[in-house]
């Protein structure tokens, strides 16, 4: 079943689901009740508040793992993603600095892995970054050469946020466990809108946050298999909760929240993505018939709900200033106020010109067949006008 969200006077229309999901309002009403009536500590083990809470983080932890297909004791909170990576990769490359100091990650990921990345080169760890070709995938033959013995983690995005383009995760993990390496995947755009299982994926670890998946801000989860657990160092300390690895206390109203639309996504997103694909297909079918227009990414290996296109000899900043009834992005909104091309396009070959031109629309739950038609027709409306000042 699928709710609606109010309808603004103002008609603006979301088309940027890649940076953050609307709360669903069944979410809402789940978690609200965790501020002010079951408002204890989950960490309070002496008294019914902490232990009502304590409750509610668990059965989140339970519908989060349900929905990757693993145990509730392979799951970690977080404050979201971000944290999860940086949590990750250095505190695994700090335990395991005694075998090695090599990571090899791919140009086109996320800021989050790529600036932590910086941030351990820093401290002298050796970090290899795979190119990719016009579609955004690497090579796994690439990525067999650049392992070496002082190789210590793998990561690599499940989905690129800013094309869609998916990774071979199945694959590339069979390269990285027949090497004894771990491998962490970046899975935030993936989880809750496709179906992930982790066990098929092979992945040591996923990453991934509650706010993409119509879940509340504030709360990611990382998932650690406990078949092949890479040792990670805590890079936090005080307090010991989640088994020492992220301590700190819980925000239970927005875990609650998180494991809720875990448990909505599980039923709906097989449905979700059939109409998004269709509604996909009718937006860019309908763009590509304009001259200079181009999408951008894998046409076959990719997600479902988002399109990255470019229109030519236009500067998408002009373009996004003209469209003010609809919200859609120049790709990451980690980045996006830097006022500089994708990394993500430029490393796939595109000029910077090119990279320019390009935008990033991302569909939804509460995304409609009338607003695709409306979005389709302001685009078509304003592009002539803009061709001519460009020119």
């Amino acid at each position: 079943m699928c709710f609606q969200l109010p309808m603004k006077s103002d008609k603006k229309i979301y088309l940027d689901y890649n940076a953050t999901t609307p709360a669903d309002p069944r979410v809402v009403d789940e978690l609200l009740p965790y501020f002010t009536q079951k408002f204890g500590n989950s960490s309070s083990s002496g008294h019914v508040f902490g232990w009502e809470a304590d409750e509610a983080v668990e059965r989140a932890r339970e519908q989060v793992a349900d929905l990757i297909g693993v145990s509730a004791g392979e799951i970690y909170f977080t404050s979201g993603a971000t944290e999860a990576i940086n949590i990750t990769m250095k505190g695994l490359a700090q335990a395991n600095r005694d075998k090695g100091d090599h990571i090899i990650t791919c140009t086109t990921e996320h800021k989050a892995v790529l600036d932590t990345c910086k941030s351990l080169e820093n401290s002298g760890y050796s970090i290899t970054y795979l190119p990719v070709d016009e579609s955004g995938a690497i090579e796994l033959q690439d990525l067999k050469n650049a392992l070496t013995d002082q190789t210590i983690l793998v990561c690599l995005m499940h989905a690129n946020n800013e094309t869609g383009t998916l990774h071979p995760i199945k694959e590339i993990s069979r390269i990285t466990q027949s090497y004894g390496i771990a491998l962490m995947s970046d899975a935030t755009q993936t989880v809750g809108k496709i179906q992930v299982s982790a066990r098929e994926l092979g992945a040591d670890i996923l990453t991934f946050s509650s706010h993409k998946l119509y879940g509340p801000k504030g709360a990611g989860a990382l998932y650690i298999s406990k078949d092949n657990k890479p040792k990670i160092d805590p890079v936090l300390t005080g307090g010991g909760q989640e088994k020492g690895l992220r301590p700190g206390t819980l925000n239970v109203p927005a875990i609650v929240g998180f494991g809720k639309a875990c448990e909505i996504c599980a039923h709906e997103m097989a449905s979700d993505t059939e109409r998004l694909t269709t509604l996909r297909s009718r937006l860019e079918s309908e763009l590509k018939q304009i001259h200079g227009v181009s999408i951008n990414g894998d046409q076959a290996n990719r997600l479902p709900y988002m399109t990255n296109i470019s229109f030519h000899n236009i500067d998408s900043s002009h373009l996004l200033l003209r469209l003010k009834n609809l919200a859609v992005s120049q790709g990451s909104a980690c980045s996006s106020s830097m006022h500089q091309p994708s990394h993500v396009l430029k490393a796939m070959g595109l000029s910077d010109e090119l990279a320019f031109s390009s935008i990033r629309i991302g569909l939804g739950r509460f995304t409609t067949q009338k607003e695709v038609a409306t979005a389709i027709r302001e685009i078509k409306a304003v592009l002539p006008e803009l061709r001519l000042v460009a020119g």
